[in-house]
């Protein structure tokens, strides 16, 4: 399973635009990124991550405002 998991960050069809990683496959929410050196991205075909981020976005804003 390794294996596959490493060969799914390196296919250049799971990355769109090259940014962006999408593999429906790939149950992690936060996959290495291609260069493992980069850290960690997010697996946009994951609906939890998906949701983690728009979390994440909204809290920051939350903060913002509240620091004005």
């Amino acid at each position: 399973m390794k294996k596959n998991k490493n060969n799914w960050k390196q296919d250049p069809d799971n990355w769109v635009w090259g940014l962006f990683y999408y593999n429906p496959e790939d149950k992690r929410i936060f996959p290495p990124k291609r260069i493992k050196e980069f850290g960690w991205t997010i697996n946009f075909a994951n609906p939890n991550s998906v949701f983690l981020c728009v979390v994440l976005i909204l809290v920051l804003m939350i903060l913002s405002e509240s620091i004005k």
